[in-house]
């Protein structure tokens, strides 16, 4: 399958580990050039290289960017224009989260979530809508959660600004779609990065591996049809193909990617 994504220009927010990282290099391994919007640019740093040595002629440059900060965010999409010349694709793949009960959780635990989940992506496709409505052409991908499309216990508000991403994109896409814009939305299982795999110093996943012990992790096992946790790749394949030509007529759409937890 031709997916036409060769040169073409993509910004991967989160871009140094786990999901991001995944999606970094399934970009890479289709010849496009990636703009990784990281917290925490050493992180990125890393992923950059690994793109490098995949020899695909993708070009994987790193913006230090807090994606909660709008005024961050536009300056890297005009970096990341001034650099490769456009912007194609938009990832939003930044999320947070440290699973507790909504009454243990003190209020900035609240606010963060909000400010990384809801408002990251609304910085971000804020900011590049000019150039690809100017262009008449684009693809959105955000990174929503099933507890977006369900609810999930111990995470109240990350599913409440989940299902904000979602609605938003299908409202934007609504909007933009007359001038050839199409938002999409991935909504992954859970995908616990390997032991051996590092991870940015922003990621959750510092504070959610304590949580996330073996024992749990065998009953979350059981909960997916599968039976089995998915890989980042498998999400990051998604990723890919909803924001592909192969997916040309596709747009205000959720795909779940998470082993048949959610059948919606």
């Amino acid at each position: 399958m031709e997916l036409g994504l060769k040169g073409k220009n993509v910004i991967i927010t989160g871009g140094g580990s786990n999901i991001g990282r995944a999606i970094v290099h399934a970009f890479a391994a289709e010849g496009a050039n990636i703009t990784i919007a990281e917290l925490a640019p050493a992180q990125g740093e890393l992923v950059a290289a690994e793109v490098a040595r995949m020899n695909t002629g993708s070009l994987a440059r790193v913006i230090q960017t807090d994606v909660t900060d709008r005024a961050q965010v536009e300056a890297m999409v005009e970096q990341s224009v001034a650099e490769f010349g456009s912007v194609d694709v938009l990832v939003n793949n930044v999320g947070w989260t440290v699973d507790r009960l909504f009454m243990e959780k003190p209020r900035e635990e609240h606010e963060k979530e909000v400010a990384v989940n809801l408002w990251s992506p609304i910085n971000c496709i804020h900011a590049v809508l000019p150039h690809m409505i100017e262009r008449q052409a684009g693809s959105i991908v955000s990174i929503s959660s099933d507890a977006g499309r369900m609810g999930e216990y111990r995470e109240a508000v990350y599913s409440a600004c989940k299902g904000g991403v979602i609605a938003l994109s299908k409202a934007i896409a609504r909007e933009t779609g007359r001038y050839g814009l199409r938002l999409n939305v991935v909504c992954p299982g859970l995908i616990v990065p390997p032991e051996d795999e590092e991870i940015s110093p922003e990621s959750m996943w510092n504070q959610m591996r304590d949580i996330f012990t073996d024992d749990v992790l065998e009953r979350v096992e059981r909960a997916y049809i599968l039976r089995r946790m998915g890989k980042a790749s498998e999400i990051a394949n998604a990723v890919v193909f909803l924001a592909s030509d192969a997916a040309s007529f596709v747009t205000g759409q959720t795909l779940s990617v998470s082993g048949g937890y959610t059948m919606m």
